[in-house]
């Protein structure tokens, strides 16, 4: 299965899906104009991959924001990795947020909530510099 790879603009995250590794990886920004037709190839991407998923699988989510549209489709993708974990596969979400975001760390505390998947939290420290 090829990897799917998606460069970050200002408007929308970077995408690394890579089924070998059994990595999938949002990092940015989620303001996509509209967020139906962005995630729908993400969400494509992984039905097809719970069909045949690695042992183990990690997703990376590491946003700075995303809005409203972006969370409920950001839901959609989470309920398709359901799969994933209901075939006895391992899975797991590590929810990014830096110190002084709440919000984004509620986020992730929200869809743990919702979503039958483990999530684990993780604090990213400040970068600058780097």
């Amino acid at each position: 299965m090829e990897p799917l790879i998606y460069e970050g603009t200002a408007k929308t995250p970077s995408i690394l899906f890579d089924a070998e590794q059994g990595r999938l990886e949002l990092k940015g920004r989620s303001i996509p104009e509209n967020s139906i037709d962005f995630y729908k190839p993400l969400i494509a991407w992984v039905d097809k991959y719970a069909r045949a998923p690695r042992p183990s699988t990690v997703v990376h989510v590491q946003l700075e924001y995303f809005n409203t549209s972006s969370s409920k489709c950001i839901l959609d993708l989470f309920k398709k990795l359901e799969a994933v974990r209901t075939q006895g596969n391992e899975l797991a979400v590590h929810w990014h947020y830096e110190e002084d975001d709440e919000d984004m760390l509620e986020a992730g505390e929200d869809y743990q909530a919702i979503i039958n998947i483990p999530f684990r939290m993780i604090l990213v420290k400040d970068q600058e510099g780097s």
